[in-house]
């Protein structure tokens, strides 16, 4: 999943990277609506966190506009206004959700991956591919019975593989799902990530290097 942070409270806005990132989602952040804009522009993202007073252009500003161009961003909008009237305001400008500040850290990232599957067809209660299963609810993956433990990067990239259903999945599109913008579009981080990920699964290889294409599991 991928998501884009609008926060211009600079501690915070990098405060909620640093968490979200750390439950292996890819992470952008910008400070004001003018550079959300530009992002989502450019890259296509499942959550926009979007805090409604952003500077140069206002938060509301940045709703309608994602909401006319019928992205498929989910919006969920940050406030400080806790009452009634401005949280029905924020929804009726096409804002998914709305979450008063302060709030609690762990019910953002509910909320971040409640709309995340709302974004996209929702995935099976179990990835399972060449014995291999993969669960995203409690994050586990087994192959052929065996308990397999994954950093997040590894599993995030497994779970793309599995999600193609046998497709050829390109390093430009590893890198765009399961890392975010700060990436090198050069780095051998893909390449180097998948080899920690077939040693870990063993014995006999299951993801195929297709030249020139990307990988795959048959």
């Amino acid at each position: 999943m991928r998501v884009l942070i609008a926060e211009d409270e600079r501690m915070l806005a990098d405060s909620i990277a640093e968490g979200l990132r750390a439950e292996a989602l890819a992470v952008d952040v910008v400070y004001d609506g003018d550079a959300a804009l530009e992002r989502l522009g450019v890259n296509d993202y499942d959550v926009l966190v979007l805090d409604r007073d952003l500077p140069v252009v206002h938060g509301d500003d940045v709703c309608r506009a994602v909401v006319e161009a019928g992205a498929f961003v989910r919006v969920l909008m940050l406030t400080a206004a806790a009452d009634v009237p401005a949280r029905v305001q924020g929804l009726s400008l096409g804002a998914d959700d709305y979450l008063v500040k302060p709030f609690a850290f762990e019910e953002l990232v509910a909320r971040v991956h409640a709309l995340g599957r709302r974004s996209r067809p929702a995935d099976p209660p179990l990835l399972e591919r060449a014995g291999i299963r993969l669960d995203p609810a409690r994050r586990e993956v087994y192959r052929d019975g065996r308990y397999v433990p994954l950093a997040r990067k590894e599993f995030g990239v497994l779970a793309e593989l599995l999600r193609a259903d046998g497709a050829v999945v390109s390093a430009e599109e590893l890198l765009e799902k399961v890392w975010d913008e700060h990436i090198d579009p050069f780095t051998n981080t893909v390449r180097v990530t998948m080899m920690k990920l077939r040693r870990k699964l063993g014995d006999p290889p299951v993801i195929e290097t297709v030249p020139g294409a990307g990988y795959r599991i048959r």
